[in-house]
């Protein structure tokens, strides 16, 4: 992160989206051999239906609680664009809407949640900012 960020902010979100899809399939993998049988959120192929959509590969990615969010500013206070896709332990995808917080719809595969976040992006913000949120004013 520390040789992307001398490159600039596009880099940076692209080693944001490397690093956390690569934590997370090895995450996975740590779970399939500690407990095996049991099921794991599917941020795996959340993060890869995620990163395959062009408007949404320009944001930070960031992760919590098996949530995952788009944000505008690479350095935290995390500027969030559109809203949070969380999957549910049913196989199944929550979508969130981001102001004001509301559950917009559950959807069965993940190309589905990354769907219904695109329509959540603001209309006309091409291209997205990669600015820190101290630089926003």
């Amino acid at each position: 992160m520390a040789a992307a960020r001398i490159r600039g902010p596009a880099d940076v979100v692209e080693a944001r989206w490397q690093s956390l899809r690569l934590s997370w399939r090895w995450m996975h993998a740590v779970h399939q051999v500690r407990s095996p049988g049991r099921p794991f959120p599917g941020i795996v192929s959340l993060l890869e239906a995620a990163a395959a959509q062009p408007q949404l590969r320009r944001l930070y990615p960031i992760t919590s609680h098996f949530a995952l969010l788009f944000s505008s500013s690479i350095s935290y206070p995390w500027s969030v664009e559109a809203g949070s896709i969380e999957p549910l332990c049913n196989g199944r995808f929550e979508v969130r809407r981001r102001s004001p917080f509301t559950v917009i719809g559950e959807v069965g595969t993940a190309e589905e949640a990354v769907a219904l976040v695109l329509e959540l992006l603001p209309t006309g913000s091409e291209p997205v900012s990669t600015a820190s949120a101290d630089e926003h004013g």
